[in-house]
């Protein structure tokens, strides 16, 4: 199976299957000397891990650093990070094993491999980012010592939009203090919806904002590499991402050069908008890099629905087990891993940018 790594000098390869004995990633490329320790590793793959309140499988995600760290320091040396898989419930499966199930890759893996882990979905499992997250922590460490911080937070759940940057009751402060992630105080009427939904065994969607401060200018190979395209295969490779757009977006489409042309404000490149989201030719402008990430609802809910099984014919089904009625809130911590990690990529590469 290829695709499995990513990066040119910042690299991840992961590994692992949800109900396999454990997942995993190997860093390599980090630079020596970086203070790293399981803790920071740990925080991270604590903001992954489902809600108390909403929740599904519960596994605690204790990270193991089996190389690379001496005395809380990196060696510059390959980075294995593993996590033990301790909650599986394969059994849940059982019923599953020759059905595809509707908005999964059962289907497609079977199409490609001719043979799959059904459990949980294998490679192809949600529980999988926690690789990524893993990693990202590592790269988030690195771009700190730049300056360079990332922030997501859910902006809009089922039909519940949210407040965005600039509005008045916008506020970073409130998104880790609510369970399902969002840039305010939440209210009973979500709470409302969320019952709701589960009541009807079914599930929602939404989408993600990500915000990156103190990157400078200059950070991109132009191409076939931009910052923007590679950022966007890096979210889009997240299992349940289905669009991103930079900046103003598709909103672009209905502007006039001369409304989406950045205007600059004051001296020392400044600008009054950023619809260009921080990227132009893709490199980094020097501005705040912004993008928003949309979700499809949890393909895996427990209301009947039709599905074919492996020789094409149609059964009724209900999905068993424990899942996200929103994987959105789930979601964040991934997004901004992936984020990091590509800029932690990226930024290294920067160095051979010039003599």
């Amino acid at each position: 199976m290829a695709g499995n790594t990513l990066g040119e000098i910042f690299k991840i390869t992961t590994f692992g299957e949800s109900h396999g004995n454990a997942m995993g990633a190997v860093i390599d490329g980090c630079p020596a000397g970086l203070e790293l320790s399981v803790t920071d590793i740990e925080n991270e793959l604590k903001r992954r891990r489902p809600s108390s309140q909403y929740g599904s499988r519960d596994e605690k995600d204790m990270p193991e650093i089996l190389s690379g760290v001496f005395e809380g320091k990196t060696l510059g040396s390959p980075i294995a990070i593993i996590v033990r898989n301790t909650n599986q419930n394969s059994g849940d499966y059982d019923e599953l094993k020759n059905i595809y199930r509707p908005g999964h890759a059962d289907f497609t893996y079977d199409a490609k491999y001719g043979f799959r882990d059904h459990r949980g979905g294998g490679r192809s499992s949600g529980r999988e980012t926690l690789s990524r997250v893993a990693a990202g922590a590592v790269a988030k460490i690195f771009l700190a010592l730049h300056g360079i911080k990332i922030r997501a937070w859910v902006s809009l759940f089922a039909d519940f939009d949210f407040p965005s940057i600039g509005e008045e009751n916008f506020d970073l402060d409130e998104v880790e203090k609510n369970f399902m992630r969002i840039p305010c105080k939440i209210n009973e009427s979500i709470k409302q919806k969320f019952e709701k939904i589960s009541e009807e065994g079914d599930s929602a969607g939404g989408n993600i904002s990500c915000l990156v401060t103190g990157a400078p200018a200059g950070i991109g190979e132009p191409v076939f590499d931009k910052l923007d395209a590679r950022l966007a295969s890096s979210i889009l490779s997240i299992g349940a991402c289905k669009g991103i757009e930079f900046g103003a977006g598709f909103a672009v489409c209905s502007m006039k050069g001369s409304d989406n042309n950045d205007k600059p404000c004051g001296e020392g490149f400044k600008f009054a908008t950023n619809n260009c989201g921080g990227i132009l030719g893709g490199i980094s402008t020097g501005q705040d890099i912004f993008f928003k990430a949309a979700f499809k609802p949890t393909p895996s809910i427990s209301k009947k629905q039709n599905a074919f099984d492996k020789d094409g014919k149609i059964k009724e089904i209900s999905i068993k087990g424990r899942h996200d009625i929103c994987i959105v809130p789930r979601a964040v911590p991934v997004v901004e891993a992936m984020t990091a990690l590509a800029l932690a990529d990226f930024l290294l590469l920067s160095r051979c940018s010039r003599i």
